[in-house]
């Protein structure tokens, strides 16, 4: 049948439209390749929207401190001075971490009534931290300029002033630490460190690197080394700082022991002992710093060396995934005046090596007149340690690599007691009993709280239906609990802390439709429950009002949705439909995800997140392409299921099953178009992207960000695999999408961090892969955000992030398509 002649012409126009509009788009990618863009005013108002306050709470529970956010440094910010020393990246104008911010406009809230008083402090400024005084009256705050951090002293009134002759020096650990007294300040000063070193107009020689050929030992965190005697001269001048006890009431300040490389100063409970760890000369150009040789001392508080813990040398002998020999991780025990505990390997640090037991724990008490004490053998890795409210009582938790299953024990070290508590797959969501929570003791240090013979847990509580947090009271005898809190189904509310009158707690609760806020949250009488449900009933009233920053983001619509890969693994999604959807209407399809690995499929196909929690976009974020009528599968599930220690043999087929599953079940849904789907990742993401491009048809486009893409550069080791190159040549070769770049047939957006300091992620992973595709005749495109470290920060690289996601998917995804019909 003929169509009428205006019809036609009617359609043809419409084509030529449609025609010209990728046209131009075409042009203008390549017309400003290298060019700042910015995204439509819409979602530049969403990525600009005020942020919601960073708070801390104080001891006593009676008042919050809350600050500003910045988050969104200038570019300009990031090309100003950095230097890389021994793996930390340093801004030398003021000493602290380049690039990092604290908040502004900080402001004390009263919980009681929800009352806010702000801080005066110049208005230049911005908070990095806040160090509360046991009794929550009083505070210490970090503040930051341009050329320095100062020390401020505040109180709950409002009143804050500058501590003089005091500028911070935060590096590697806190700058500021209070006495068990709670009149007295431990503080790291920077003071007469003479000129800075000046850089040689040429090098003084060659960079030489020697091994003398010991055993295989870890090189994955050998980044940003230092290389040079300017090098180490820097490091030397940066970390510099000396140790002063300011006393705030009579505002005298005691200088304790010669200025140093501190790595961390601990106070013993009682205040009569500072524990010293400070790093020793010379410097090394193979380890990054926590690897170097340091000292660990007791001193008294005149800087006297009272006794040497260890001296440990260059650790540049780790085994691969292993620890240090010799004590590690050592502190003072909170509840006794002053004992100091550590960990130390049975095996040498070495994970593979077979012993009865990897790890004892030891006890030495001051005076140390005599030798430390042997207390406890743990058959696994000890991981962390949990001091309880109860003098000798002792959380501590192992780990098992090889079925990567966690051990809780409960001992009372003070009566010689062990038993293990629990144990757990750790990838078991479902079934995580969560961690202790703490409470500070009067001497300031932090115990988890301990009531009636129970301990306090609070969780995420992973269920079927998504997060569901919680809290325990689990009975230590027993192993029997109490479940006095649980979120309801249509809500995320967790407990944030212990309030003030017991049987309260603070809790901040949030919906899809409702801004996060916090709670007074009291707990009543006891109730009938149905499994895992709460036993106690709970009354609320708001503590704070904090309004929507983006209300046009509430007309999203999200839901958990679960489906099965083809052995029968459980997995799932989080769908988010565009604004506007009308239902049964098919959209261009975005999957957004990141592999992590599993030894069982029972724990893989577990549903991790919420569909309650109130959605705000930061940064970068694929959730942007909502606003532009795609669809979005949100972490999506993409497990790697198998023994850990051979599950990388099959990494490309389980990530090709994975993405055939979660495409299949948004097609069969109505919702994706089967011809307009692109996926995004970030870091192993990216890697995701490019494998599922190169051995697969189920995407038209992807993008990939920050990722490696030839896993022979990492030699020991990457993500999830335990085993060397040498000993898995194939799976190395088998799991890098660089060596299958001829096979990638769909257009690729590659984006990468100019400087990413993450050590599998370098640079020139991307470079080289992006060669590898457009060598092979394969559609790509590689942007390098000039300062840019392994995740985006300054303002100017993620707009044009943003410009360059949608114009890349609305080109090679959503007007696919059109483009084919023309």
């Amino acid at each position: 049948m003929k169509k009428p002649f205006l019809t036609v012409l009617f359609l043809s126009f419409i084509c030529f439209l449609f025609n010209q509009e990728t046209i131009a788009q075409d042009k203008s990618m390549e017309d400003n390749a290298n060019v700042w863009q910015s995204p439509k005013e819409d979602i530049l108002k969403i990525l600009h929207a005020p942020q919601l306050p960073r708070v801390s709470v104080s001891p006593s529970k009676k008042h919050m401190l809350l600050t500003d956010p910045i988050i969104y440094p200038t570019l300009s910010e990031l090309a100003g001075p950095m230097l890389k020393l021994a793996g930390t990246r340093v801004n030398p104008k003021n000493n602290y971490y380049h690039g990092r911010h604290g908040g502004t406009s900080p402001r004390v809230l009263t919980i009681k009534d929800g009352k806010t008083i702000p801080l005066n402090i110049p208005e230049e400024s911005e908070v990095l931290s806040t160090y509360w005084a046991a009794d929550g009256q009083r505070f210490a705050l970090s503040v930051g300029f341009e050329n320095r951090i100062e020390l401020w002293m505040g109180d709950i009134s409002g009143l804050v002033e500058k501590v003089p002759d005091i500028i911070l020096n935060p590096l590697m650990d806190d700058a500021v630490k209070w006495f068990p007294n709670q009149e007295k300040i431990l503080v790291r000063r920077i003071k007469d460190r003479g000129e800075v070193p000046q850089k040689p107009a040429i090098p003084i020689g060659p960079k030489i690197l020697e091994d003398a050929g010991a055993s295989a030992r870890s090189t994955y965190e050998s980044r940003n080394l230092l290389e040079t005697a300017y090098d180490d001269a820097q490091f030397s001048y940066y970390t510099q700082s000396e140790l002063v006890i300011y006393d705030t009431k009579t505002k005298q300040k005691q200088v304790v022991g010669p200025a140093a490389s501190y790595i961390s100063a601990g106070i013993s409970p009682d205040g009569n002992y500072l524990l010293i760890e400070r790093l020793k000369a010379p410097w090394s150009h193979e380890v990054a710093w926590w690897r170097f040789a340091n000292d660990i001392e007791v001193w008294n508080l005149k800087g006297d060396l009272v006794k040497t813990v260890v001296n440990h040398p260059v650790a540049n002998e780790v085994p691969v995934h292993g620890v240090i020999s010799g004590p590690r991780s050592v502190s003072w025990q909170p509840t006794a005046p002053h004992t100091l505990f550590w960990r130390e390997a049975l095996d040498g640090g070495d994970p593979v090596a077979e012993v009865a037991f990897r790890d004892k724990l030891m006890r030495w008490e001051a005076p140390f007149n005599v030798q430390p004490e042997e207390v406890f053998k743990a058959e696994h890795r000890i991981q962390g340690m949990m001091w309880g409210q109860s003098d000798g009582m002792l959380m501590v938790y192992q780990r098992e690599r090889i079925k990567r299953w966690r051990y809780v024990w409960i001992l009372d070290v003070d009566k010689g007691t062990a038993k293990q508590w629990f144990d757990m797959n750790e990838n078991d969501h479902y079934n995580d009993p969560g961690f202790p929570m703490f409470t500070q003791l009067d001497n300031g240090k932090y115990v988890f709280k301990v009531e009636d013979g129970a301990i306090y847990f609070r969780g995420s509580g992973g269920s079927k239906d998504g997060d569901r947090p919680f809290v325990d009271r689990r009975n230590i005898e027993t192993g029997e609990t109490e479940r006095l809190f649980r979120c309801e189904p249509d809500k995320y509310e967790y407990i944030v802390d212990f309030a003030e009158d017991s049987n309260s707690f603070i809790m901040s609760s949030e919906s899809a439709t409702t801004v996060p806020n916090f709670y007074l949250a009291k707990i009543g009488e006891t109730i009938e429950a149905e499994a895992d449900e709460s036993t106690r009933a709970m009354t609320k009233r708001p503590i704070t009002t904090f309004e929507d920053p983006s209300p046009e983001l509430r007309e999203i619509e999200n839901k958990i949705v679960k489906y099965q890969r083809e052995d029968g693994i459980e997995l799932s999604f989080q769908l988010l439909l565009p604004l506007g959807y009308k239902e049964g209407t098919r959209v261009p399809t975005v999957v957004y995800a990141y592999p992590l690995e599993y030894s069982g499929g029972k724990t893989a196909g577990q549903v991790r997140g919420s569909s309650n929690r109130f959605m705000r976009i930061y940064g970068p974020s694929h959730k942007y392409f909502l606003m532009r009528g795609y669809a979005v599968l949100d972490n999506t599930a993409m497990p790697m299921v198998g023994d850990p220690e051979t599950v990388y043999d099959t990494f490309v087929p389980q990530l090709v099953a994975d993405a055939e599953a979660a495409v299949a079940k948004a097609i069969d849904m109505g919702i994706a178009d089967p011809d307009r789907i692109g996926i995004i990742g970030h870091s192993h993401g990216g890697l995701m992207v490019a494998n599922l491009l190169a051995h697969s048809d189920l995407f038209c486009a992807g993008i990939a960000r920050s990722g490696s893409y030839n896993k022979t550069n990492q030699p020991y080791g990457f993500q999830g695999e335990r085993r060397s190159l040498f000993e898995a040549t194939k799976s190395y070769i088998d799991c890098s999408p660089t060596f299958f770049a001829d096979k990638v047939n769909e257009p690729i957006l590659i984006i990468h961090g100019d400087d990413d300091s993450n050590p599998g992620t370098l640079t020139f992973q991307s470079e080289v892969f992006y060669e590898a595709v457009r060598g092979s005749g394969g559609t790509a495109r590689l942007v390098l955000l000039p300062f840019e470290d392994h995740g985006y920060r300054a303002k100017e690289s993620i707009e044009h992030v943003l410009w360059e996601q949608m114009k890349w998917f609305d080109k090679y995804v959503k007007n696919r398509k059109i483009k084919e019909t023309d």
